[in-house]
């Protein structure tokens, strides 16, 4: 056995595709099976995602309408029937209901702001802590006894 004898095993090579773009000998020399000139003729080319040939695409064809304000800033809604409803099956520490009560009872996400918004009543002198709060809510927690503070 010497390296002028060496093959391959039988079945482990599966392609007897032509090798094209190798040279005019090959028969597939030249244009490399690519046609004559286009941009799929061309080295690096590759098609844009929607695509159409050169018709206008269908995102670009479609009418754009509204307006989206980049500096808006979203805050989760909670009312005070569902701060009572915490209070009142004992998922609160007495006394405070914050951010980490509220994301540890899954009513608001790891990273949501918080309003509290006024519908329902607090029957307990709670301290809340949020990040805004509605003119009813903040009236109904003073009047219930409790305290409002701004995260």
């Amino acid at each position: 056995m010497e390296l002028s004898n060496l093959k391959p095993q039988s079945g482990s090579v599966t392609s007897k595709k032509k090798r094209i773009g190798r040279g005019q000998g090959s028969g597939k020399g030249g244009t490399a099976t690519r046609g004559h000139k286009g941009a799929k003729s061309r080295s690096g080319y590759s098609k844009k995602l929607g695509f159409e040939g050169g018709q206008m695409p269908l995102q670009r064809r479609i009418p754009k309408f509204g307006f989206k304000n980049i500096n808006r800033v979203d805050y989760k809604p909670v009312n005070l029937s569902k701060l009572q409803e915490l209070i009142d099956s004992k998922k609160v520490k007495k006394g405070i209901i914050n951010a980490e009560s509220l994301i540890s009872n899954g009513i608001v996400k790891k990273n949501d702001l918080v309003k509290i918004l006024g519908n329902g009543d607090l029957k307990d002198a709670v301290k809340v802590e949020a990040h805004k709060f509605s003119k009813s809510a903040q009236e109904k927690i003073e009047k219930s006894g409790g305290e409002v503070k701004l995260i």
